[in-house]
């Protein structure tokens, strides 16, 4: 076995451990475990709602009565809002828009972060300056009551909600990845690639990167429910995903006036919302205790 194939073997070896190491931390973390076998099922649930769906969530029942919520039947587990559509169809419509809002803007927010962190970590001066202060005036703001002035100048549909959210929630990792890549580039191996002649885009994503995404996913984790909750407050508001296109944040602001009489029209969407938020939240935390070395072997 060459040198080059030891030092590879030894590498993906010391990979595996650090991994194994962090699945076992992970582990003892209960409350993580619980949202990382529950989280799925919701998941699941939403990728494949349009085949598991009992019926059209935004279709009128022929049996419904129209202007009241009826209670939960043997046809419709969930009951039926006030227009007559199946809960537990709208329910399922619902985890797929809420869960793709929270997807798709913490992605948007994890590129804009990612780039504008490691442009002002690698090279400092002039880019940093401009890029932490922007980062600082876009912390100092009410992130809700931006997202929302913003929002209402825009045609309310799911598609410019992601985009909004992912535009003011980068902050956060931006400047995550800035403090990593300043620590890690002033390690040896870095000199060394860039004596090889490196470039700075080779050296930012095939040796910094890499070594600082353990924090990045962690802010990522606890950064979804965030989003999930912009949405839902957005489209409480009416600034958000409209009807008859259902969401989470929807259902609670069209079953707001029944809440002391029909609690299957507002109590559903309000545990999912705390349950899913809830799940991410504890992962988050599960792999922040795994990723962090002072707590390895307690």
């Amino acid at each position: 076995m060459t040198t080059v194939e030891q030092a590879a073997t030894s590498n993906n070896l010391k990979r595996e451990t650090q991994l194994s190491l962090a699945w076992r931390q992970f582990k003892r973390h209960k409350l993580a475990v619980f949202g990382l076998c529950v989280l799925p099922i919701f998941i699941l649930v939403a990728v494949f709602g349009n085949w598991i769906m009992p019926y059209d969530p935004n279709a009128v029942a022929a049996d419904g009565v129209i202007g009241m919520p009826q209670p939960p039947s043997r046809k419709h587990l969930l009951g039926v809002d006030l227009y007559g559509r199946d809960m537990v169809s709208r329910l399922i419509s619902g985890a797929q828009i809420s869960l793709s809002v929270g997807f798709v803007s913490v992605g948007i927010a994890l590129i804009i972060g990612l780039i504008l962190g490691s442009l002002a970590g690698f090279y400092g001066g002039i880019f940093d300056t401009l890029i932490t202060r922007l980062a600082d005036i876009f912390l100092s703001l009410p992130r809700l009551f931006l997202i929302m002035i913003v929002n209402s100048y825009l045609p309310p549909n799911i598609y410019n909600v992601m985009v909004v959210i992912g535009l003011f929630s980068w902050m956060n990792i931006a400047r995550l990845v800035r403090g990593e890549i300043l620590k890690i580039k002033t390690l040896d191996y870095i000199h060394a690639s860039t004596a090889l002649g490196a470039s700075s885009g080779s050296i930012i994503l095939t040796h910094m990167l890499p070594n600082a995404f353990a924090p990045v996913i962690v802010a990522t984790t606890i950064g979804i429910p965030y989003a999930i909750l912009l949405e839902s407050a957005l489209s409480f508001l009416g600034l958000g995903v409209m009807p008859p296109q259902a969401s989470w944040g929807n259902i609670l602001y069209e079953a707001r006036q029944w809440i002391s009489v029909a609690w299957w029209y507002w109590v559903p969407p309000g545990v999912l919302i705390s349950l899913t938020v809830l799940c991410f939240n504890f992962i988050g935390d599960g792999l922040r205790d795994a990723f962090d070395p002072t707590l390895r072997g307690k």
